[in-house]
């Protein structure tokens, strides 16, 4: 049988095979916005690092979701461009993490989606242009064939965890909704994309050329003061502190909003968390637990594990909504097209390519896609496709998604035509409590391998 016939097949069985929570509504309608606001007090928003959909959920096999081993096989050639001297395709993988990071910058992502640093722009938006998903083996061959075997190089970028490997990210999946098409703001790295998570753009940046301190656009931070309500960013450690990037933060004497993870773990506990609790994981390498190369998975693991289980036991669990989701795909393959967007305003960022080229991008398309999840005791246990933007258009999710969502939720306007436009997801959330949510995660697989090793 036909493998989109098979995930078509997939999709009406998980639909089938998901506990009802209750009435279901229709996203952004009156009754699913005062539903949102009668059952959820308390967001928790948690932002890992640097990690594709195939790659972190290719090997889990519940149905309806689309990746390598449920669809696949998904294969890239050793050079785009002379596509006969052979390919690697994706396999379940045999290491904890990857010692050589993938290009994750726009010149990276254009390649590994297009094929070439530079992409017709004006194709792409006229649709005549599609992302052909065949770049990343040629792009991690160009970064490191000078210092890594052609094996090694195929594993890291192509390959995906098992189920087994990963059993935190399992149980959440089984036992929450996990969203099939969520992708990043943007296609490029890090610092851009938190930004825009946190603000519905990233003011013309496209680079991790910028510092704390910096963004004078109104965050989500910013917007909760604003309204009354109370929040936190929680940090593991003081490598990641999104709270920081925006000027705000600093002039209106909000910094001491920007606590360690022992204060999370006390507020859980005492019920005591604030309106909108938002977590920094640390990064990046060995000993963090991001989930950014060199860091391990199973680190990360540990880490939603622990939250998971703190808010599971907390007083206030009967009313947190919590989303689990990624900055980016970290140059790591997915097979899935990223779509156009709305771009969020009129600016635009030019990069100098590693051909000498510049390529300038609009904003107006969406970066790689990336595992996310919801997590509360109102949702079913489910796969969530595409979401409905303001137009009624079935789209895919992307990180404006929560902006929008918590616009519902406690009632502010969009910040922009992106945030407008983006598919929210409080609809999600049902009538009826679940009794039956695990009280903990399974122990985490812990690993040192590497690749290479």
């Amino acid at each position: 049988m036909h493998r989109n016939i098979l995930l078509v097949l997939a999709v009406a069985t998980a639909t089938v095979a998901s506990p009802n929570v209750g009435v279901s509504y229709r996203s952004g309608s009156s009754a699913s916005i005062m539903n949102l606001r009668n059952k959820i007090k308390t967001v928790v928003i948690m932002v890992m690092e640097n990690r594709s959909f195939d790659n972190l959920m290719g090997g889990q096999t519940i149905p309806g979701l689309d990746n390598p081993i449920q669809t696949g096989p998904y294969c890239n050639p050793l050079n785009i461009s002379l596509p006969d001297q052979g390919s690697g395709c994706a396999e379940a993988c045999d290491y904890d993490s990857i010692i050589n990071d993938p290009n994750h910058s726009l010149s990276g992502n254009n390649l590994q989606f297009y094929g070439s640093f530079t992409p017709d722009n004006e194709a792409i938006e006229a649709g005549k242009l599609h992302p052909n998903m065949k770049g990343f083996l040629t792009e991690q061959r160009r970064l490191y064939s000078g210092k890594e075997k052609e094996e090694v190089l195929k594993r890291e970028v192509l390959n995906y965890y098992t189920e087994k490997q990963i059993p935190v990210i399992t149980s959440l999946s089984r036992n929450y909704v996990v969203f099939n098409n969520w992708h990043s703001d943007i296609p490029g790295p890090t610092n851009p994309n938190r930004v825009a998570l946190c603000s519905g753009t990233s003011a013309g940046k496209g680079k991790n050329d910028f510092g704390y301190n910096t963004m004078e656009q109104k965050s989500i931070f910013q917007q909760a003061t604003e309204l009354g309500r109370e929040w936190k960013d929680y940090l593991v450690d003081t490598s990641i502190q999104d709270a920081r990037w925006f000027k705000w933060t600093y002039d209106s004497n909000n910094t001491n909003r920007i606590v360690f993870m022992d204060s999370f773990y006390k507020d859980a506990a005492s019920g005591k968390l604030p309106d909108l609790a938002y977590i920094n994981p640390s990064c990046c390498g060995l000993g963090t637990n991001s989930m950014h190369p060199e860091g391990r998975v199973s680190d990360g693991e540990q880490l939603i594990k622990d939250v998971y289980e703190a808010l599971r036991a907390s007083p206030q669990w009967n009313e947190i909504m919590w989303i689990i989701t990624f900055d980016e795909t970290g140059g790591f393959h997915d097979h899935v097209h990223p779509p156009q967007a709305t771009r969020p305003d009129n600016l635009t960022y030019t990069e100098t390519t590693p051909t000498g080229q510049d390529y300038t991008f609009k904003f107006n398309r969406l970066g790689g896609r990336m595992p996310t999840w919801l997590v509360s005791p109102w949702v079913s246990a489910s796969v969530e496709q595409k979401g409905r933007n303001s137009d009624g258009d079935a789209v895919s999710y992307h990180a404006t998604s929560i902006l929008r969502t918590l616009g519902y939720l406690w009632d502010f306007a969009p910040y922009n035509p992106r945030v407008e436009k983006a598919p929210s997801f409080d609809h999600l959330i049902g009538t009826h409590l679940r009794k039956n949510a695990p009280l903990r995660m399974p122990k985490v697989v812990n690993s040192t391998t590497q690749t290479g090793q």
